[in-house]
């Protein structure tokens, strides 16, 4: 099975386009994990027990993990996942960029050191950065294309031969680096007219799409615009609006609340 044929599986099983951040910071675990041996791990296996039939896939962002010596735990979060939620895929964020002998290292990190299923990626230096990730044909590849941050247009923005580096980012993933099917783009919530725009240049490629919940993405507009035309083709991922829903012992339930409700809204704007 690949990425992709897991996670749509996933989407069709749970009825679910939600992907959901595994994004832990100390500061705002509830008190009931913070005294754990690996308060990291608790928290995410709670909160992955309380949503796995709710969701296409996870999304563990590295940083959260590396910053403060915890690798051992994502690496405890990803097994737990693929041993408890058993077809529902992870997407390693980690946005890897670099000169190919490198790349190779950062692809054998996802995929061999932490079994992910699928990884982010950083395009700017070219196909040849991208190529290890994409040689595991059965990995999902997911490339920076138009990011949901604010100033993601100082650079993304600019304009190159009439199209702005976005959409160049675009056609190479549909014309050229998706040899294997396994790529997909990343595409903010927060850019909803350049969401549009990216779908009607690539009718058929999935979009992982962060910036809703928090960051205050129109649902309503990434659903309508983005979808594909069978009404899938979307990982809209959020993070801190579902993991840290509650704050007290009955966290858990808070996040499945907000990731039911999340799913909910989605579906109502689906064809």
């Amino acid at each position: 099975m690949s990425f992709f044929s897991d996670m749509n599986a996933a989407a069709d099983r749970n009825n679910s386009l939600v992907c959901v951040g595994l994004d832990p910071d100390f500061r705002k675990l509830p008190e009931c994990v913070k005294g754990a041996a690996k308060p990291f791990f608790e928290f995410n296996k709670a909160i992955v027990d309380a949503t796995r039939d709710l969701v296409s896939c996870y999304k563990p962002q590295a940083a959260y993990y590396a910053g403060c010596g915890r690798e051992d735990e994502l690496l405890a979060t990803i097994e737990y996942i693929h041993e408890n939620a058993p077809g529902v895929p992870v997407i390693l964020d980690v946005k890897r960029g670099d000169i190919g002998s490198t790349a190779e290292q950062y692809a054998r990190e996802a995929f061999e050191r932490y079994n992910a299923d699928a990884v982010t990626v950083n395009p700017y230096m070219g196909y040849d950065t991208l190529k290890p990730f994409l040689d595991y044909a059965d990995k999902g590849v997911i490339i920076l294309c138009r990011t949901s941050n604010p100033n993601s247009g100082d650079l993304q923005s600019l304009v190159c031969d009439g199209l702005p580096i976005y959409k160049h980012v675009a056609k190479l993933v549909r014309d050229k680096w998706n040899a294997n099917g396994n790529a997909a783009i990343v595409v903010g919530a927060t850019y909803p007219e350049e969401l549009q725009e990216l779908r009607q240049l690539c009718p058929e490629l999935p979009f992982l799409v962060p910036g809703v919940g928090a960051q205050g993405g129109d649902v309503e507009k990434v659903v309508r615009f983005g979808c594909t035309a069978d009404g899938k083709g979307l990982m809209i991922n959020s993070s801190r609006g579902i993991i840290f829903a509650g704050k007290d012992d009955d966290f858990a339930e808070a996040s499945r609340k907000a990731a039911m409700a999340l799913r909910d809204q989605i579906n109502s704007f689906r064809k």
